[in-house]
């Protein structure tokens, strides 16, 4: 490595850290209904949504309902998405004249978007028309994500009210999250990668004639305005299949740095945000840092490996499968973001990854998309760690476990561990179906354990609600297509369900004062304790399987084997 690759890291993290502040505070005052810098352009129009829709802002909602408007709402837009994908060759803007899409695959499509995961069995480019692309997969990433962010806000409520039985209004929390900060954030970045050349346009396809003579057909398409909100929102869906490996959606270094900062920066603001609706910055503080940690963590180990002379390549800087214009550093900057903050957004592909790089971006993953996570998933995550952590602390000095003054109870753990382990499971159970079954296994490029990876990293990022891929596994099959699809409702809702049942039973407790007893969580102790609980749980679940992947393909490519 080179002064200027750890300059690049390091210059990536001092970036991340001074927005993080300055985004969380305006996005504290957004929902909180404080007057905030867009109040004069949008506040009359928020008043106008709310006559709209027949919403009484001041109306809120205990935890049942408001988890029955989160389902609904989600699953009225799985069935738009799906019609909309089965009527395309009948829909306006469709010039290439794309067919219709087959019904298993219209289904892991509308699961997919609809979830925040925004996994693609397909080309986009050629399977997908622009009204398809703009009125499902677009409006589905501002959707999608706005969900994140209103289930975090009611668990936040949760945590802070007390003797109550309200946490909020999810149409308001859905109305200020997609009108104050993803629309406005979403325009900024679209000019700004506009102006590195990411196109934008409603034109058909270009034939055009290469240096050698040979016709070939370039993809055009309203591709800035969908990669803004796929960043910014941690969908990672591309509206080209090389993602944003892709020149017409990451033309320039700069282009990448304002990317890969787009779908992290949210997620990390919203630690702060958390931090001053919960009366205590420095509670939003130590959960960012150990989200950075971990991140900073997962950039060392992937550029070790990565720079790790390798006796099958035969080369200490291994180029396979990244573009050019980047690099490695950038690259991997990339892979640990998208795969920690469940964007899927790719820049390169992550099986050329060395397999320690490529398992740091499949532990990411499986850790639960915690760092940072998605927007408002990531946060909702970390903070169920944070009981576990709370509860095994309380275990360990002999007293009912508290966290921000509310008792952490039976019920509240029982929950917690449903929400860590339904996606564990999925992955496993899911990933040892693919393994042992003909369906499964048709569809692989590799043998041995760089193939046990494909599979694991398929279901970890459906579960995760990451979405990117491997690659080398064809995805695109009726056995993939139906169960990394149900991978991907149970890791969303199978941890959404079990936070909304945590927020409605601890709005209700009282606060108890602080005593010489009570365990703090805002110093590095804690933060120490939280970063143990992580590893472990991930350790205890996923490390056999990991061992047999890529670890084992590590092992065996420091002996000159490869796969």
């Amino acid at each position: 490595m080179k002064t200027l690759d750890i300059v690049q890291v390091l210059f990536f993290i001092l970036i991340l850290t001074v927005l993080t502040p300055l985004l969380g505070k305006f996005m504290f005052k957004v929902f909180t209904g404080k007057k905030n810098i867009l109040s004069p352009v949008f506040g009359k129009f928020e008043k106008l949504i709310y006559r709209f829709l027949k919403v009484a802002p001041e109306e809120e909602m205990d935890w049942k309902k408001y988890l029955w408007a989160v389902l609904i709402f989600n699953f009225a837009g799985f069935v738009f998405l799906f019609i909309l994908q089965i009527i395309q060759q009948w829909l306006p803007l469709n010039p290439q004249n794309l067919p219709n899409v087959p019904s298993d695959l219209a289904f892991n499509t509308a699961v997919s978007f609809m979830t925040n995961t925004n996994w693609q069995a397909y080309a986009g480019e050629n399977t997908l028309g622009y009204a398809v692309q703009m009125l499902g997969l677009t409006v589905q990433n501002f959707l999608s994500a706005a969900t994140g962010i209103a289930v975090l806000l009611a668990l936040i409520r949760g945590i802070t009210l007390k003797l109550n039985d309200k946490l909020g209004n999810f149409w308001v929390d859905m109305v200020r999250t997609i009108l104050y900060v993803l629309i406005p954030l979403s325009v900024i970045v679209s000019v700004l990668l506009i102006s590195q050349g990411v196109i934008q346009n409603f034109s058909s396809y270009a034939n055009i004639k290469t240096l050698e003579g040979i016709d070939q057909i370039i993809p055009l398409g309203p591709a800035a305005s969908q990669t803004a909100i796929k960043l910014l929102g941690t969908n990672g869906g591309g509206f080209f299949n090389a993602n944003s490996a892709h020149p017409f959606e990451n033309s320039t270094p700069l282009s990448n740095f304002i990317e890969v900062i787009s779908l992290i920066v949210i997620s990390a603001a919203l630690t702060y945000t958390y931090g001053l609706m919960s009366g205590s910055k420095k509670q939003g503080w130590v959960l960012y840092g150990v989200m950075l940690f971990l991140l900073v963590c997962g950039i060392a180990t992937s550029l070790y490996s990565e720079y790790l002379f390798n006796p099958v390549l035969n080369t200490a800087s291994n180029l396979e499968g990244k573009e050019l214009r980047f690099g490695i550093v950038n690259s991997v900057i990339w892979s640990t973001a998208t795969t920690g903050t469940s964007c899927g957004a790719v820049n390169a592909m992550h099986s050329s990854l060395s397999p320690l790089a490529g398992m740091v971006a499949m532990f990411n993953m499986m850790l639960g998309e915690i760092v940072f996570g998605g927007v408002g998933s990531g946060m909702y995550g970390m903070l169920i760690f944070v009981f576990i952590t709370v509860f095994i602390a309380g275990l360990m000095v002999g007293r009912t476990p508290e966290y921000l003054g509310k008792k952490i109870e039976s019920f509240d753990i029982k929950m917690a561990m449903v929400a860590v382990l339904i996606p564990n499971i999925i992955i496993l159970v899911f990933a040892a179906i693919a393994t042992s079954t003909a369906s499964g296994l048709s569809s692989l490029a590799n043998a041995g354990p760089h193939g046990l990876s494909e599979i694991l990293y398929a279901f970890s990022s459906g579960a995760g609600n990451n979405g990117s891929a491997f690659a080398g596994l064809n995805a695109n099959t009726v056995f993939y297509n139906l169960t990394i699809g149900t991978a991907m409702l149970f890791g969303r809702f199978g941890v959404i369900i079990p936070v909304m049942a945590i927020a409605g039973n601890l709005v209700k407790k009282n606060k108890a004062p602080v005593s010489a007893g009570t365990f703090t969580t805002d110093n590095y102790v804690f933060a120490v304790l939280l970063i143990g609980v992580i590893f472990i749980v991930g350790a205890l679940t996923h490390f056999p399987a990991l061992s047999l992947g890529p670890i084992v393909e590590h092992l065996l490519m420091n002996n000159g084997v490869a796969f």
